[in-house]
């Protein structure tokens, strides 16, 4: 199992909301016709298991919602998770990590969808330090062209 990390995230964080203190991310997940992630320090195809860090969630924003948009199909068989970790690798009892708290193991890839975040077990939660968007591969290698847009909602509260 390997971390494959986005090159350039911190120059993708964005703490401004257009409406007072609301927040709105998009973040992308694309993998090439070999199925390596674009954009990242990984040379060869995602594979089972794989976590990949595509985002940063900002500290101090109360998460809300989360929407996810396969436009491109990713490999047959494809399964993922998607939740997230903190940047400095440190769990907080408060508020800890969770690599399923937007989209629960096992949901497809491999077709085009607009999941809404599904892991119903979940309240909303405000991150007390930056956090990496994380998606786990599952199901099977990717191999294949993919793209994957994940909305993420909330509110600038502060830590």
């Amino acid at each position: 199992m390997a971390t494959v990390t986005k090159k350039s995230l911190r120059q993708e964080i964005s703490h401004a909301g257009a409406f007072g203190n609301r927040w709105s991310q998009t973040y992308t997940f694309e993998t090439n016709s070999s199925g390596i992630f674009v954009s990242s320090d990984l040379a060869t195809a995602v594979q089972i298991g794989d976590v990949v860090r595509f985002g940063i969630l900002p500290a101090g924003v109360r998460i809300s919602d989360a929407l996810v948009i396969i436009s491109d199909a990713f490999a047959a068989t494809t399964t993922y998770k998607l939740g997230f970790a903190y940047v400095d690798g440190v769990d907080s009892t408060v508020v800890p990590q969770d690599d399923d708290y937007f989209i629960v193991a096992g949901t497809a890839s491999s077709s085009a969808a607009r999941t809404p975040a599904n892991n119903t077990a979940v309240r909303p939660l405000t991150l007390p330090k930056d956090a990496y968007l994380i998606l786990t591969r599952a199901g099977a290698a990717d191999s294949a062209a993919g793209i994957m847009d994940v909305v993420v909602n909330g509110t600038l509260v502060g830590v």
